[in-house]
């Protein structure tokens, strides 16, 4: 039997992704599921630093024994029906998220989540299920966010441009093929500079030396970046395109979409809009209420967060410092019963497939991400099949403001053991009515098995 090439789901053509994913899947037992759960994960839609796509993560989290994992895509939802389908072949719990920054107007003077940025939020859409077609309000702004991020990747590289001489890249030449989706991203542009940084100097030490000025560091230290490519294009990054960067410019308000403006599309989207997160020690973070008061008012329901971020750092104060922040935010999310989405992004390397939520970090809030995982996929089945969202109409005259009632339904229905391609097909046939139906007996029966087995 020949051994399957699991590159074959990297391939940028999604007929060959399919077949792969068909043969691999026929082929290979399914590892047990697990508990953790990663619902943060670019694919090469965005930027994934092992140029994973939507099938591929979708293979990786079933064969990790994930129990959950989500898409999240910058700007785009050109993965989301590829991720979706994938994890109905491979019985994973999934669901597909969108995030972008926006211009947060009240807090235009702080520096809240994207560094060198102030009045700048990284923000998410989550649990998106279906594209709008041309011409809806949904479609136009979709197609808005690809081209204001195109736009100013555009403006980025022409900046640096000047700056690197032979290594200058041609946008269109260089950048946009990197990105399946036509739609790269910063961290594209780096690996564009990098790359044509070998081209212009094929010689090793000239190479070297070339980086080094460009960098601002020693010959040596050059080397060792040259060594490790993604080490080299993070620096590059800092140095090129952020704050004090030759790249950089300051965000005026109308760089990035408002907030108000981004959270009422995702609505109409029948996505959960969700205020992210970093680490709780910018100014527009220092306090965890004063953030969600904001965001919940334009109407997010619901929170993101990088564990990572605040845990793994070998300074004690520093980690005493940041596990504190994790512990106000999380808690303030508990305290209002907003569902927390929790992920790694895989978007740059040594970065972890998945948060351990049986380490001593992260144990105590083990259950509470867990139920944001499950919310997160229960929404995304009973918006998808039975035309019920979690932001929608029908739940919101059905729950009210019991949001920890809701946040039971919909998890109880995120805990359902996976769809698979055939039930799914058996749902979207009997209707929206119908399959509301079967999901809530099914919530009830297994309801009720948990009862019986604890008699």
């Amino acid at each position: 039997m020949t051994t399957p090439d699991l590159n074959l789901l990297d391939n940028f053509d999604p007929s060959i992704r399919r077949a792969a994913l068909a043969d691999l899947a026929s082929r290979t037992p399914a590892p047990p599921v697990g508990g953790n759960v990663n619902m943060h994960l670019h694919s090469f839609f965005s930027f994934n630093a092992q140029g994973w796509s939507p099938t591929r993560i979708a293979w990786e989290a079933r064969q990790g024994g994930l129990y959950a994992a989500a898409l999240c895509d910058f700007d785009v939802l050109d993965g989301m029906a590829e991720f979706l389908d994938a994890a109905l072949t491979l019985g994973l719990r999934a669901a597909a998220h969108l995030e972008t920054r926006a211009y947060l107007r009240e807090f235009a003077d702080a520096e809240i989540n994207s560094p060198g940025e102030p009045g700048v939020t990284y923000i998410m859409g989550m649990g998106f299920t279906r594209i709008f077609p041309d011409g809806t309000p949904q479609a136009a702004t979709l197609a808005a966010l690809r081209a204001g991020a195109a736009e100013r990747n555009r403006a980025l590289a022409a900046r640096i441009n000047p700056h690197l001489g032979p290594a200058a890249v041609d946008y269109e030449r260089d950048v946009v093929p990197l990105s399946p989706g036509g739609c790269p991203t910063e961290r594209h542009l780096m690996r564009a500079y990098v790359d044509r940084a070998r081209i212009a100097f094929p010689d090793p030490a000239a190479l070297a030396a070339w980086w080094a000025q460009t960098l601002g560091v020693s010959a040596d230290e050059a080397v060792r970046l040259l060594e490790q490519r993604a080490a080299l294009e993070n620096r590059a990054r800092a140095k090129l395109a952020k704050r004090g960067g030759v790249g950089y410019a300051a965000p005026t308000p109308g760089t990035f979409p408002p907030a108000d403006d981004f959270v009422a599309w995702v609505r109409s989207c029948d996505a959960i809009p969700t205020v992210t997160w970093l680490d709780g020690t910018s100014r527009g973070e220092s306090s965890a209420n004063a953030m969600l008061d904001c965001l919940e008012a334009k109407g997010c329901a619901a929170a993101n967060i990088i564990p990572e971020r605040n845990w793994n750092y070998r300074d004690p104060a520093v980690k005493a410092v940041k596990t504190a922040k994790l512990r106000e935010f999380v808690e303030a999310c508990a305290s209002r019963h907003l569902p927390v989405n929790i992920g790694t992004e895989m978007n740059s390397d040594g970065l972890p497939f998945a948060d351990d939520l049986d380490g001593e970090a992260l144990r105590p809030y083990r259950e509470i991400f867990r139920q944001g995982a499950a919310v997160m996929v229960g929404h995304t089945l009973l918006a998808r099949y039975a035309d019920f969202p979690y932001p929608g109409a029908a739940a919101q005259a059905e729950f009210g403001a019991d949001r920890a009632a809701k946040n039971r339904f919909f998890a109880s229905a995120g805990n359902l053991p996976p769809l698979t391609t055939a039930a799914a097909a058996r749902l979207q046939a009997s209707g929206p009515q119908k399959a509301l139906a079967a999901f809530r007996s099914a919530v009830r029966m297994k309801q009720t098995a948990c009862i019986q087995e604890k008699k």
